[in-house]
């Protein structure tokens, strides 16, 4: 099988990671090449060669990058030994059950990283590692350490019982876990991803969301007009935290059609976004943005020496602050919820907001099922007086 178009695209990721080892296909089957430890001069690399004895296929692909994982983590932690790579010992086990968690996550990091599918870009995955990812990892680590038990399912299943049910917490476990599970080939049961389900805003933190009256009001408690236009632009748009300095925005100029462009490099990629309400592009002053943008906070935005989090986390903590009575969040979920009101298809509404379908009608389950229902009473009504 050739496989020359998959290898070439992988091999490319690695070189741009600044990983100097490749997978390559010889006649039928598949080695590791790059320079590895000299078996006979302690402390120096020559180019050599793993024969992993797979097969030229897309399965012995996937098994060929989990064990290219494990070498590099081996060369990181100077833990790598010829005699772990030997044809024989191969050819017997061609894959290594990893029993300590933290080696385990170091590999699955590597792997992370390493996946050109997985992310859209590198800030992007490193701020999904470690705001998305890496708290539950340890979590496993830590109860590992504390039961002394060996890397399976029941220590998987016990790290997401740690977390209760119903909670965004636990949604998002189910999915790290079922990622890692997959990186070790450890079966999950087909009830796996329903043992995460549950969470939506109306069960896990129902709240009765800010109104529109209520945002107005608080736009106007914000001392600093550079945060004021921050506000401005999370209530009309929707957006995440951190969107706000990611993003085009010279729709809102004079002769502008009012949509904001989302760049690639935040956390899910561009997206178009439009405003609900339009009228709040005036009301909150946005236009200035279009002609200025730098009117905005000056934070440091390069992300060679920041992260999406970071400079989330300077929004969440300037609404504290100011001791506004709604959270950033607040915001972004009024504004789904008035896309809903106002009869904005669910996927539109979905893609604008940078997540799924599926995510959205979880999250928003409640307002779409109240406003279904009310157009089914509606049409039924209508039929009736006709």
């Amino acid at each position: 099988m050739d496989l020359s178009t998959e290898l070439a695209k992988f091999n490319k990721e690695l070189a741009s990671k600044n990983i100097k080892l490749r997978i390559e296909q010889r006649r039928n089957l598949l080695n590791l090449r790059g320079p590895l430890p000299c078996p006979t001069r302690q402390g120096m690399s020559r180019v050599q060669r793993i024969s992993l004895h797979l097969p030229a296929e897309r399965d012995g692909l996937e098994e060929a990058q989990k064990m290219l994982q494990i070498v590099l983590f081996q060369l990181k932690q100077k833990q790598f030994n010829w005699e772990h790579w030997s044809s024989k010992r191969l050819q017997k086990a061609p894959t290594k059950v990893i029993q300590n968690a933290f080696e385990a996550v170091e590999s699955f990091k590597l792997a992370f990283f390493t996946d050109p599918s997985r992310c859209k870009s590198k800030s992007g995955a490193y701020t999904t590692w470690s705001s998305s990812y890496l708290p539950y990892l340890r979590r496993l680590i830590e109860l590992q350490l504390k039961m002394q038990c060996n890397l399976n399912f029941d220590l998987l299943n016990q790290t997401l019982e740690s977390y209760s049910e119903s909670t965004r917490s636990r949604q998002q476990c189910t999915t790290v876990l079922a990622a890692f599970a997959k990186h070790l080939d450890i079966n999950l049961p087909p009830d796996w991803r329903a043992k995460g389900y549950g969470y939506g805003i109306h069960k896990a933190h129902f709240r009765k969301l800010p109104s529109d009256n209520l945002i107005a009001e608080a736009w106007t408690q914000i001392p600093n007009p550079r945060w004021r236009l921050v506000f401005g632009l999370m209530a009309t748009y929707g957006l995440r935290n951190h969107e706000v300095f990611f993003s085009d925005l010279s729709g809102l100029s004079k002769n502008g059609d009012n949509v904001l462009r989302v760049l690639p490099h935040t956390k899910t990629g561009e997206h178009q976004v439009w405003p609900f309400h339009p009228s709040w592009c005036e009301l909150f002053e946005l236009a200035k943005l279009g002609e200025k943008p730098k009117l905005l906070p000056a934070i440091n935005t390069d992300l060679k020496e920041t992260t999406l989090q970071k400079v989330g986390r300077r929004v969440s903590e300037q609404f504290k602050r100011y001791n506004l009575p709604l959270t950033p969040y607040d915001l972004r979920h009024a504004w789904a919820v008035r896309t809903i009101h106002i009869g904005l298809p669910d996927s539109v509404a979905a893609k604008m907001m940078g997540h799924s379908v599926t995510i959205h009608n979880r999250t928003y389950h409640h307002w779409i099922t109240h406003r279904d229902q009310q157009k089914a009473v509606d049409n039924a009504l209508a039929r009736e007086n006709t």
